[in-house]
């Protein structure tokens, strides 16, 4: 590049080693550092030289249109983003093209489909003879997003479509619309199933399953469930009938019926050594006094084993308030946890949202003045969250310990760290989603292709 050449403040730009031929960027000498959206990145050897594969949605807000790149590791390296959160990426070098300039750049790869842009270009790309007109766009090139597409269509792998099913109970759920929209929207079959109208007909040769009315389901390729607590035994039979006929399931039976189980579900995670609150557990009222001392007396949370969204937890201010309240579940034979109360914690807890072992998203929730439950359900306010490493560690080994693919992972900060609360097989995205502007519908699609992939990768 011989003069300086004038580029907008947005640019269409091509990086034409990875087989990108249109991407929209974003110039931000504000940023440090170039990023591109990228998924599915992993790492290899070859010849003793270490590269990074990664699959790349090019077009904004189209998701069945994939590109798999490909590229040397530069290096990794820590980003703050602008509203402070702290991430590891991987970086690569490749050229990046606009207009009839062409020179190399470094560039890192995360996960932008939040953001407006597929790529950013920072300073670090920007050479001297380069200059950023701030009150103009695509100076260097002009193009439609169709004619963009146009470019990748017949070029570029698009998602082969899966008959994807969501096994819940409510379609007029927010979770249950925003599954159906991510996965419409990369082009596969989405498929509401009420759980309580399936039925099945177990055989050894040909599971079937069948829903209202006689209609055989077949060929289904993946389900997410999506069950109510008092649907969790059907429920899961019926899961495990999916699975038996070879369907793909992003939480399967058994892991959904140890995270219903409080009970086991904290025993495990003491088993994996993760920090909880003090818990207790008896069967005989007579042991009500030794059970309330146990866990450091009142004020303590009395929580009925199967309780969600916050119902049938009970905080008591005193021990004699305990020992009633104790007393009265188990003359209705409800078997119940006796829990410290973590009063530092000041009625705030964070959901990590997990999926595949990766922290994607968080939030926190903060519960209103008069209660000390932060359920969204019960008028708790939800914004987005910071989680420190140990936070996020301990989100990720909880749904491990329990076999999660998909969970939220909820924790509270004490004065010895952060202890886990519960891990819940079937997490709202209402909260999350608006909270932090996190496509995670769209992650738990992604998901299930990534999953999908492997598994006939294998075979």
């Amino acid at each position: 590049m011989s003069k300086k050449f004038v580029i907008g403040r947005e640019e269409w730009v091509s990086l034409p080693d990875l087989g990108l031929h249109a991407v929209k960027a974003k110039i931000d000498s504000g940023a440090k550092t170039s990023a591109l959206h990228a998924f599915n990145i992993h790492t290899y050897k070859h010849d003793a030289v270490e590269y990074v594969r990664f699959d790349v949605h090019p077009i904004q807000h189209n998701r069945k249109i994939i590109q798999h790149c490909q590229g040397k590791l530069l290096d990794r390296r820590t980003i703050k983003s602008s509203n402070g959160e702290v991430e590891k990426r991987f970086v690569i070098q490749t050229e990046v093209r606009m207009g009839e300039h062409t020179w190399p750049i470094e560039i890192t790869l995360t996960n932008r489909d939040s953001m407006g842009f597929r790529m950013l270009l920072g300073r670090e790309a920007m050479t001297q003879r380069l200059l950023v007109d701030p009150d103009v766009v695509y100076i260097t090139k002009t193009l439609t997003d169709k004619e963009a597409l146009a470019l990748y269509v017949n070029n570029v792998e698009q998602h082969h479509a899966l008959n994807i099913v969501v096994l819940g109970s409510d379609p007029e759920l927010y979770s249950n619309k925003r599954l159906i929209q991510a996965g419409t929207q990369r082009g596969h079959n989405m498929i509401f199933i009420n759980v309580r109208y399936c039925y099945m007909n177990i055989s050894a040769t040909t599971p079937e399953i069948y829903y209202r009315g006689g209609k055989k389901l077949e060929n289904i390729d993946a389900v997410i469930p999506r069950l109510r607590p008092s649907m969790t035994f059907h429920g899961c039979a019926i899961i495990r009938q999916f699975q038996a006929a070879g369907a793909f399931c992003l939480n399967d039976a058994p892991s959904i019926s140890r995270s219903r189980n409080k009970l086991r579900s904290l025993q495990i995670f003491a088993d994996r050594g993760l920090n909880m609150p003090v818990t207790g557990f008896a069967h005989s009222p007579e042991d009500t006094k030794h059970l309330i001392k146990m866990v450091g007396g009142a004020p303590l949370v009395i929580k009925l084993l199967e309780s969600t969204q916050g119902v049938g937890v009970v905080l008591a201010e005193t021990n004699k308030a305990a020992e009633s309240v104790i007393n009265a579940f188990k003359s209705l034979k409800a078997n119940i946890l006796v829990q410290e109360f973590v009063k530092e914690a000041k009625g705030e807890d964070f959901r990590a949202f997990v999926i595949d072992g990766k922290v994607v998203s968080a939030m926190k929730r903060t519960a209103t003045d008069d209660e000390f439950r932060a359920n969204l359900h019960l008028g708790g306010t939800c914004s987005v969250a910071k989680l420190t490493v140990e936070e996020r560690r301990m989100a990720v080994n909880a749904s491990k310990a329990l076999g999660l693919k998909v969970a939220g992972v909820d924790i509270i900060r004490s004065k010895n760290g952060p202890k886990l609360l519960e891990v819940n097989s079937s997490p709202g995205l209402e909260g999350i989603e608006h909270a932090t502007g996190e496509d995670v519908a769209g992650l738990m699609i992604e998901a299930i292709e990534r999953n999908i992939g492997s598994s006939k990768k294998q075979d």
